[in-house]
């Protein structure tokens, strides 16, 4: 048997795709929101008064809940296995879709939402942490960017039922989900790289009972052996040149995705649909905005293994860049004189369109997947924690600071702001960011230890440095200025 290629995907699609089940139940949380406002705030649907304030707040504490339980949940993958910290995650999503579902007072929604928040949140850090472990370094792409693709599908799913379904129906279907979740995902085996005693039984379990695992079974014993010879704990391995580098990578990678723009385009969405007078509803928008996203993130999902997580990112910033500016440039002009943007109305729709797609082919799954990659085993449960915080902190940073900012200076120059951060995005990418496309993550932390080429080149490595501490800069210059 010949190493690497007679390895069966299926077992692997089958375990990513039960894994990424907890982001499907993840991506109903984000989209639960917004086809309800009315029916919440004006119709009294949960037959308590809700102001437009609490309203808000029913959207954003997720983003609280989240950020709470990535460290936690890094701890649990450490200390009882990804596999049932996946599980386990089920809890909170079932604890607060019930409360959800039978609130009679803002205190059990809030609460609710919460709780949502938690296992959303957690979910972010374990399932990509799973998958990139369980999967052949060929298809590890594909699988690790089903977690974003069932994040959309979530979100289009929750637009859908929030649109043609009762509040009711609405949430017992979203109560659903967990459970199904649980029956599937039981059954699917643990990460090799947790267990000991059973590696050789999971790794052969996903790769196919005619699939020679000896090579790849040694160096996951490699990397274990090493780990017990240099004795060094998972803070000591962070503090490490290489835990930096990778921790700072993974860190840069959350803050362009969620200072991108993504949550000001996804806001403007109605009001660009409407200018384009294209005659649909709101609601019709924002399921084609749903639709779009979905769409576009499988076909990431057919690419990301065949162009590679640089290409797509870099693609991904300049083109996202491009976009706001011309929405910038719009919303500038409108403001100025409404009359003048009347020829060009068709600009925002294809700007809209075009940013979602760029979005979701890279920025958008593409850190996810980066998070099972990029981290060594002994630092992966805390670096993807840290991560994971800060991206759902940015998330709720951007979203309560983007409204004060529109209302002070205008939307044009907030679109040009996130241009300049997608730009800078996209050099990051080039300088910093590592290609693991094809390799196995012993080969990717060796390339991040310092490849024999950056050895052979110190010139281009000072150079590299240099890049990175002014990229450094610029990243807590903006993370001080939009906290």
């Amino acid at each position: 048997m010949t190493h690497g290629n007679n390895a069966k995907s299926l077992p692997q699609i089958l375990a990513a795709l039960a894994a990424a089940g907890g982001a499907l139940v993840a991506g109903t949380v984000l989209g639960w929101s917004s086809q309800i406002e009315t029916e919440l705030v004006t119709n009294d649907k949960y037959g308590f008064d809700i102001s437009e304030e609490q309203f808000s707040w029913f959207s954003s504490i997720t983003n609280l809940g989240a950020g709470f339980m990535c460290i936690p949940t890094g701890y649990l993958c450490g200390l009882i296995g990804r596999k049932f910290t996946l599980l386990g995650l089920a809890i909170p999503l079932i604890l607060g879709w019930s409360l959800v579902t039978f609130a009679n007072e803002n205190g059990m929604i809030l609460a609710g939402r919460f709780f949502l928040g938690m296992g959303s949140g957690g979910f972010c850090v374990a399932a990509p942490m799973y998958t990139g472990e369980i999967a052949s370094k060929n298809i590890r792409g594909t699988l690790g960017s089903f977690f974003q693709l069932m994040i959309t599908l979530g979100i289009l799913v929750a637009y859908i039922l929030g649109a043609y379904c009762s509040l009711f129906v609405y949430n017992i279907i979203c109560f659903v989900l967990p459970f199904i979740f649980i029956i599937t995902f039981a059954f699917m085996p643990e990460s090799p790289r947790y267990l000991e005693a059973e590696t050789k039984a999971a790794l052969q379990r996903l790769r196919g009972d005619s699939y020679d695992i000896t090579a790849e079974l040694n160096e996951l014993k490699s990397e274990d052996e090493k780990s017990k010879n240099e004795n060094v704990n998972a803070f000591a391995a962070l503090g490490k040149k290489v835990g930096i580098k990778s921790l700072f990578i993974g860190l840069g990678l959350m803050f362009f995705q969620q200072l991108s723009g993504i949550n000001a385009v996804i806001f403007y969405s109605g009001s660009i649909f409407k200018d384009a007078n294209t005659g649909m509803s709101m609601t019709i928008c924002t399921i084609i905005v749903g639709i779009v996203q979905v769409v576009a993130t499988f076909v990431s999902t057919l690419i990301v293994d065949k162009a590679g997580r640089k290409l797509l990112l870099i693609v991904s910033a300049v083109s996202m860049a491009i976009c706001t500016i011309c929405l910038g440039v719009y919303f500038y002009m409108q403001k100025q004189d409404e009359e003048s943007v009347k020829d060009i109305a068709w600009l925002p729709l294809a700007s809209l369109i075009l940013f979602i797609c760029m979005f979701s082919i890279g920025f958008g799954p593409v850190p996810w997947l980066m998070m099972g990659e990029l981290f060594s085993h002994e630092i992966k449960s805390i670096a993807s924690s840290l991560c994971g915080t800060t991206n759902w902190m940015l998330a709720f940073i951007v979203t309560k600071a983007y409204g004060p900012l529109k209302d002070g200076i205008g939307g044009g120059p907030v679109f040009w702001i996130f241009s300049g951060i997608s730009l800078i995005g996209g050099v990051f990418v080039f300088l910093a960011t590592p290609e693991t496309k094809g390799k196995t993550l012993a080969e990717v932390q060796a390339h991040l230890e310092g490849s024999s080429a950056n050895k052979s080149n110190p010139q281009k490595l000072k150079r590299t440095t240099i890049f990175v501490k002014y990229l450094k800069s610029v990243y807590f210059f903006y993370f001080k200025l939009f906290v």
